[in-house]
């Protein structure tokens, strides 16, 4: 496909990158939803909850770790190429993963699932970098960064209906479909590009990045279902990950032909914008997350009701992406930006106020809020940290900001589910502790009653085995929960106004200039043409 046709066929190719975006980024949200069902020995697969949550993790674990690897790989052998080998992965692990006869076999096929998302995901930034001029690059990065909402919306609703439809191995076999969709496109409408002279490999700091991010998120994921860092496994993986990526950077800053230069972070769109990026997805990340406990635990809704509550929020996050470059060019990125920083922060003012009987009207308003103002900052980031690097090198920076917002998103969860869980069990233990001495007198064993304390879900499956007698734990539970809601949306409020300050100082007041269009390509095959 020769550069004028890929121009021509830009948007159509945009089309088939937010099918890829779809699939690849609601599987990380549509497990959530299925949790109770494959614990079930009958329904599912009896998974327990330690496995439950690798089920999750693993895919993760996977998909960050990798990364950065494959985006350095795609600038080098082929973006198209390692999109199609992604998907071909992915829907094969999809497969798998449907028809998994055991916990065991259901985590390692999610594994195999997050290294197909992880050979796609930075290769959809690399390409519209590419394929589209200046002028319109900010538009597209603002679609790109809509079809992330909304897929991260409609993981949870379509994973509810179809459980509510179908036996659970439907909400990975929906994959399936998409996926040969997205071949079947990919080849008339993505133009094959890559860096014509990237140097020699640096295949140590590629190796080097593996290890690295794998200690790190692993390190993260195990500290925060553990809230501790007390055990070896946890802080090793934790110094290993620093220490490791420590000499990743000292190797890059050495080597002629490095996969990241570090030089990129000399230039304050580039830096400013990763760090906006990094600390607004830690404050955000962990309050999306446990919002679907307040929904189905402390609200009762089905998890097809919790997964239609969490459309308005899409719905914000696509209308304002696309506008947000248009916004940057009247006002500056950094008027935007604050502006963003400021909207997210008034929606973690009202969850430190969110009650178990709040309307929902005013809830899915700044759910509304919160999501918008967040595309409002996140698509200009995104462009400046694209613009800011050669087209040839777009895979490493994609998988950089990828990466960032994955280990961002990571430790927010664990970060804030750790405040959570700290103020709940606080809050739930005295209530425990005379249930076991009173009414549930002889009906809990020591290690079901630490086991009763550690989560809302936890505290109400004993309240349901004790019967009428186990009606005293939901409100003192709900209580608890709301506590710890209200105390991380307040540690998410900290951050955010840090991440202000950041904007405030350092994020320029005039959006740079971007590579320009007919500048020479190193080569790429998918150039477009002004």
């Amino acid at each position: 496909m020769d550069a004028q046709t890929a121009y021509r066929r830009r948007w159509g190719g945009l089309a088939v990158l937010v099918i890829c975006l779809l699939v690849i980024v609601a599987d990380n949200t549509i497990l959530n939803v299925a949790l109770r069902v494959l614990s079930d020995p009958e329904r599912g697969v009896g998974a327990s909850q330690s496995q439950l949550a690798w089920a999750i993790n693993s895919y993760t674990l996977v998909f960050a770790g990798l990364l950065f690897a494959f985006g350095v790989l795609g600038d080098r052998l082929g973006r198209r190429r390692m999109i199609v080998a992604g998907l071909t992965v992915f829907g094969a692990a999809s497969a798998l993963s449907a028809y998994s006869q055991s916990p065991e076999q259901l985590i390692l096929a999610r594994a195999a699932m997050g290294f197909g998302a992880s050979m796609v995901m930075p290769q959809t930034l690399s390409i519209i970098t590419n394929v589209f001029p200046p002028d319109q690059r900010g538009r597209a990065i603002g679609i790109w960064a809509g079809s992330v909402g909304l897929a991260m919306a409609i993981g949870p609703s379509v994973g509810g209906l179809l459980l509510e439809n179908f036996w659970w191995g439907s909400i990975f076999l929906i994959n399936v479909p998409f996926v040969v969709l997205g071949l079947a496109l990919m080849f008339f409408l993505i133009p094959e590009s890559k860096d014509a002279n990237p140097g020699r490999p640096d295949v140590l700091g590629v190796l080097l990045s593996i290890p690295g991010l794998v200690l790190l998120i692993y390190g993260i994921i195990t500290a925060g279902e553990r809230a501790s860092l007390a055990d070896w496994d946890v802080w090793g993986a934790l110094a290993g990950g620093v220490a490791v990526l420590a000499l990743f950077l000292v190797h890059e800053s050495r080597t002629e032909d490095p996969s990241l230069d570090v030089r990129f972070f000399r230039d304050p769109r580039f830096s400013v914008s990763i760090a906006t990026i990094m600390v607004m997805f830690f404050s955000m990340s962990g309050i999306i997350f446990f919002l679907s406990f307040y929904w189905q635990s402390v609200r009762e809704f089905t998890p097809f009701v919790a997964g239609l509550l969490v459309l308005p929020a899409a719905v914000g996050q696509m209308l304002m992406a696309p506008l947000s470059p248009t916004l940057v060019r009247w006002a500056g990125p950094r008027v935007v930006a604050a502006c963003g920083v400021l909207g997210v922060c008034s929606s973690f003012v009202f969850f430190t106020q969110l009650e178990p009987d709040t309307p929902l009207p005013l809830i899915i308003g700044f759910a509304f809020l919160q999501a918008g103002s967040m595309a409002v900052v996140l698509t200009p980031a995104t462009d400046a940290i694209m613009s800011s690097v050669p087209p040839g090198k777009a895979g490493s920076a994609s998988a950089v900001q990828n990466t960032v917002r994955q280990v961002a998103t990571a430790m927010g969860v664990a970060v804030l589910g750790a405040v959570i869980s700290f103020r709940y069990r606080s809050g739930i233990t005295p209530v425990l502790d005379g249930f076991a001495e009173g009414e549930g007198a002889g009906q809990l064993s020591p290690g079901e009653l630490h086991a009763a304390g550690e989560s809302i879900e936890g505290t109400l499956a004993v309240a349901r085995g004790a019967g009428e007698a186990g009606r005293v734990l939901i409100g003192p539970a709900k209580e608890a929960f709301m506590a710890g809601l209200h105390t991380a949306a307040t540690v998410s409020l900290c951050f955010g106004l840090v991440g202000l300050v950041v904007v405030l100082i350092w994020m320029p007041r005039e959006a740079g200039s971007h590579q320009p269009v007919d500048a020479p390509r190193d080569g790429d095959t998918g150039g477009s043409r002004g």
